[in-house]
């Protein structure tokens, strides 16, 4: 009877611990797959709003794209000039799992060992991140201009019946100077 006094709170002790065990690995599957949702191709158009309040026609789309170890967000703006010109602009970027929960720094170039690392604003390149909070994605991008100004840019990707709703924002210093806000459609 002894024996099985001692055994039995053992057997607790190492159950207690598996379950414990369990919800950690099922607390980071789940936590790896918060950017499933937003998987998909996603289109769009708009006017973007400039603080003179003109506005200009775009058309947007958006792929997000899980990887191995982190996703891609690459997205695509025809802008139409009222002068008849057309400009179109192409982004990419893979992003990694932090030591944040719920934020991903940017892999957007090599270091000299191979290793994915963030551009430097620094040096007048962007510094990106993302973040996933509740049902929106954000990214951010961070310039640093040459006299130490900034520009931020916020991208919020809102899951929504369908598709996304998309609310761009761009900050010179601190300041509103282009914002736009639309529904994209899932593909």
């Amino acid at each position: 009877m002894g024996t099985l006094v001692r055994t039995y709170p053992l057997k607790i002790i190492a159950f207690s611990f598996g379950i414990l065990i369990l919800f950690a690995l099922t607390g980071l599957k789940a936590h790896a797959g918060d950017i499933a949702p937003f998987v998909g191709s996603y289109v769009g158009s708009a006017n973007v709003v400039d603080e003179d309040g003109s506005e200009t026609p775009r058309d947007m789309s958006v792929s997000i794209q899980e990887l191995k170890d982190g996703f891609n967000v690459s997205w695509t703006t025809t802008t139409y000039k009222a002068d008849g010109r057309v400009k179109d602009q192409k982004f990419s970027i893979d992003f990694k799992q932090s030591d944040r929960d719920d934020v991903y720094s940017a892999a957007m170039k090599r270091n000299v060992f191979g290793h994915e690392v963030p551009l430097d604003p620094m040096r007048g390149e962007p510094f990106v991140w993302g973040r996933i909070e509740g049902d929106t994605l954000t990214v951010f991008s961070l310039f640093i201009g040459e006299t130490g100004d900034y520009e931020l840019q916020q991208f919020d990707r809102t899951l929504a019946e369908g598709g996304l709703d998309l609310s761009f924002s761009r900050f010179r210093n601190g300041v509103k100077s282009r914002s736009v806000e639309t529904f994209l459609k899932k593909q």
